[in-house]
C-alpha cells in the first residue's frame, strides 16, 4: 500500500525557510491542524508566508489565500496597540484613574483604579459576579455596564489574572469614551485599513466566505480537565474558584461556546475573543513592532511606547491561569516556560488552542500562526517547532 501523499502545503517562502513549508506539511499530514497557515517577516519584508489544509471540520473547503478565522486572544494585544495609540496622541494616561474616562467605572471602589491595570491583568475584573443572561457576550452595552458595576476579586495591583474574556470590553470602552468609535471601527480607520492589515473586529457578512469555521478540539487529557473544572455548579463554589468559573462561562457563550462559528458572533464585537485575520495579517501587525512602529508609511505606535509596553510589568503566578504568566502593557513576554525564541526582548500574544502573533526586535522578525482546530493546554509544541525552524534558518 503507497503511503499517503503529504498534504500540499501553498505560498511561497524564501529558499532558506523551505523547512517551515515541510514541517507545516508534516503538521497538517499528522492531523495536528485541520487547516492553518504561517507567516515570518524580517526587517519588514514576508520571507514566509504558506498555508494549507481545510476550512472546515467535514475537509470539503480549502484554506485559501485569504482564509480569516478567528484568532481569539491574538485580538487582546491589538486591542492593547489601539489604547496605546491614544497614550502616543496624549489623549490617553495610563496612570490615570479609568473612571477619569469612564465616570460609571468609579463604582464598587473602582474610583482610582489605573488605566495600567487593564493592561497588566492586575484589576481584578477577569469575571462578572452577577449571572449575565445568555447573548449578554454580544450587547456591548450589557457587558460594560456589569464591568462599571462589578467589585474587583481581588485588591487592584496585589495580583494579576488573565482577563480571558473581560480585557477587550474594558479596554474598548475606554477606547470608545475618549474617542467616540467602537473599538472595532477604530481598528479598521486607524490602524487596519490604512496599514493594510487583513485583521477585523466585528464584520458584516461578506467576509463569511473567507472565513474557517472553528472546530472542536480532540479530546486530551489537560481539555478534559479544564471541562471538569468549567462544569461545576456555580452555587457551589465560592471565592478564586468561583471566579475561574465566571471568567470562562457568564454569560454561557462568554467564550464563543456554541456561536463561534456564527453570523451573530461574527458581527459582534468581543475584543479579547472574536478578532479575525490570518497568519499574514498577524505577521504583518507585528513586523511594525518589530522595527520602529511604522508600517508602510502609516506609524502604528511611537517607538517610545513599543519600548515601555514591552518592559516587563508582572511575571508570577496568574490567580485565573494557575501557571506562571509575564505581561507587559498588553503583551505576553516571553518566558522560560512559554519561550518566544531565543532572544529576551521578544512579545506577542498567544490565542487558544494555539494561534500566535510576535515580534523580535532584535532579530528584526515577526511571526505569525493561524489554525482552526485548538489544541488544549498551553505548551503547544508543534507551534513551538516552527519557531525553533525560523530561527535555525535565519
Amino acid at each position: 500500500m503507497r503511503p499517503a501523499e503529504p498534504p500540499d502545503v501553498h505560498g511561497h517562502c524564501a529558499p532558506r525557510f523551505e523547512p517551515l513549508r515541510e514541517a507545516l506539511a508534516e503538521i497538517l499530514a499528522a492531523g495536528a491542524e485541520v487547516g492553518a497557515a504561517l507567516a515570518v517577516y524580517v526587517d519588514e519584508h514576508p520571507v514566509v508566508d504558506l498555508w494549507g489544509g481545510h476550512a472546515d471540520a467535514a475537509k470539503t473547503r480549502p484554506w485559501n489565500a485569504d482564509t480569516i478565522v478567528n484568532l481569539y486572544s491574538i485580538g487582546k494585544a491589538v486591542t492593547a496597540v489601539c489604547a496605546l495609540r491614544l497614550v502616543d496622541a496624549g489623549a490617553l494616561d495610563l496612570d490615570a484613574p479609568v473612571s477619569r474616562y469612564w465616570p460609571e467605572f468609579a463604582q464598587a471602589g473602582k474610583a482610582r483604579l489605573p488605566v495600567r491595570f487593564l493592561l497588566t491583568h492586575q484589576a481584578g475584573l477577569p469575571a462578572i459576579s452577577p449571572t449575565l443572561p445568555a447573548g449578554a457576550v454580544l450587547q456591548w452595552d450589557a457587558m460594560t455596564e456589569a464591568l462599571a458595576a462589578q467589585a474587583p476579586w481581588w485588591p487592584p495591583g496585589e495580583r494579576h489574572g488573565y482577563h480571558v474574556n473581560t480585557q477587550g470590553f474594558l479596554l474598548g470602552e475606554v477606547v470608545r469614551r475618549i474617542t467616540g468609535k467602537t473599538l472595532g471601527t477604530y481598528l479598521r480607520d486607524e490602524i487596519a485599513g490604512p496599514a493594510g492589515i487583513d485583521f477585523f473586529i466585528g464584520f458584516g457578512p461578506d467576509l463569511d466566505g473567507r472565513c474557517a469555521d472553528i472546530v472542536p478540539s480532540p479530546p486530551s487529557p489537560e481539555g478534559d480537565e479544564l471541562r471538569r473544572q468549567l462544569s461545576a455548579d456555580p452555587a457551589s463554589l465560592s471565592g478564586l474558584a468561583l471566579m475561574r468559573v465566571h471568567a470562562y462561562r457568564n454569560p454561557p457563550e462568554m467564550s464563543g461556546t456554541g456561536i463561534i462559528n456564527t453570523r451573530r458572533w461574527r458581527a459582534a464585537e468581543v475584543p479579547s475573543t472574536n478578532g479575525h485575520g490570518n497568519a499574514r495579517a498577524v505577521a504583518r501587525f507585528y513586523s511594525a513592532l518589530a522595527g520602529d512602529g511604522a508600517l508602510d508609511g502609516v506609524q502604528i505606535l511611537a517607538p517610545e511606547t513599543i519600548a515601555k509596553a514591552i518592559g516587563e510589568q508582572v511575571y508570577a503566578d496568574d490567580v485565573v491561569l494557575q501557571r506562571p504568566t509575564r505581561f507587559g502593557l498588553g503583551f505576553q513576554l516571553t518566558q522560560a516556560e512559554r519561550r518566544l525564541g531565543p532572544n529576551p526582548r521578544a512579545f506577542g500574544h498567544f490565542g487558544a488552542g494555539g494561534s500566535l502573533g510576535f515580534a523580535d526586535p532584535d532579530a528584526r522578525l515577526a511571526f505569525g500562526y493561524a489554525m482552526n482546530q485548538g489544541r488544549a493546554g498551553w505548551q503547544h509544541k508543534h507551534v513551538r517547532h516552527l519557531i525553533d525552524l525560523v530561527y535555525e534558518n535565519l
